[in-house]
């Protein structure tokens, strides 16, 4: 609270000190930005703090990009992918081994169950990829990437 003077004497104002600043850049914490070679990204460490939250400690929750990082190495999610992709092809070349060999049918018949699911599974993290680049100011959008890399 800050006091103000007026015609009626001191009056109390609830407003914060820094609310007759500017209001950019000094009313948004800034923050690294890391992406990958897949051309996704993930928040960083905290770089900046702003005016707007003067407790120590808490950030007023607007990020803006204070540096880029660019990192060599995909995210979560294309790892999962290229792991299930190398899975299924290696599946698929054990398929068409097995089914050659009337022996092997049984295991001929199970690649081909698994050739199904890792198929689907590939999908699916494709499509969660696509969803999580479409909503880029989605604050949860980590989530799948947990999802999936204790699956891999």
């Amino acid at each position: 609270m800050s006091l103000a003077r007026s015609k009626r004497g001191i009056e109390l104002s609830n407003q914060h000190p820094s609310a007759n600043q500017s209001q950019y850049p000094d009313t948004m914490c800034f923050y690294e930005q890391y992406r990958f070679e897949c051309g996704d990204w993930k928040w960083g460490n905290f770089k900046r703090h702003c005016q707007a939250e003067y407790r120590m400690g808490e950030t007023c929750g607007m990020k803006l990009v204070y540096l880029t990082v660019p990192l060599d190495q995909k995210c979560q999610l294309c790892q999962s992918i290229d792991k299930k992709s190398r899975r299924y092809e290696k599946t698929k070349a054990d398929y068409s081994r097995w089914y050659q060999d009337p022996t092997r049918q049984a295991s001929a018949a199970k690649a081909l169950e698994d050739l199904n699911a890792l198929a689907q599974e590939i999908k699916t993290i494709q499509a969660d990829r696509q969803n999580r680049m479409q909503s880029v100011g989605n604050i949860r959008r980590a989530a799948p990437q947990q999802r999936y890399a204790a699956q891999a």
